[in-house]
């Protein structure tokens, strides 16, 4: 039986991983949402790409897919990102304050480099490595989503992005969702 969140109707929390598309239906032969066993007539309420992993919203509501989709109410979406390379304390300031990606001006936002998660899960392929030049993870938090933004950014700061994760949207984390896992989500969503 369906759990409906305070009158929107049946919200789910999947993990969505790496090579899954954002979609029903399978194309250019990688899986998609199809294969996971979700209750019918939901849909995805905002996107990730196939490359990027973490946090996405299913709903049967379409007025809150608009609602968690428009940028005038500003929906906050907390990613973790590993860079290529130390990132800087003058890189995080320009992710916050804003950066240009193609002519557009990102809306400031939170930006800390954090340490690497103790309890992530391996992603499959692993993410490339190279002896010489390190890696570190910085945890944003963006109002916006443009897309591949968060990659963008990074780049723009002269870090690119390796691995992303969307952990968190508004106040739904994952906390221990693993991968191809999904619940009913019981939290107030907006």
């Amino acid at each position: 039986m369906p759990i409906f969140n305070y009158c929107v109707g049946m919200v789910i929390l999947f993990n969505k991983p790496f090579g899954v598309l954002s979609q029903f239906t399978p194309e250019a032969g990688h899986q998609a949402l199809n294969d996971f066993g979700f209750p019918p007539d939901v849909y995805a309420a905002g996107r990730l790409d196939h490359d990027s992993e973490g946090a996405l919203l299913l709903t049967d509501n379409g007025a809150l897919v608009k609602k968690l989709l428009d940028p005038k109410f500003e929906h906050p979406r907390t990613y973790l990102a590993q860079v290529d390379g130390d990132i800087t304390s003058e890189a995080l300031r320009q992710l916050s304050k804003g950066v240009v990606i193609k002519g557009y001006r990102t809306k400031p936002c939170k930006a800390e480099k954090v340490e690497a998660p103790e309890d992530l899960w391996e992603r499959v392929p692993p993410i490339r490595y190279r002896a010489n030049i390190p890696t570190s993870w910085v945890r944003l938090t963006l109002i916006e989503g443009k897309n591949r933004q968060v990659r963008h950014m990074t780049a723009a700061v002269g870090f690119p992005t390796l691995r992303l994760i969307r952990v968190q949207i508004g106040n739904i984390a994952l906390n221990g969702l693993q991968p191809g896992q999904w619940r009913v989500v019981r939290e107030r969503v907006i």
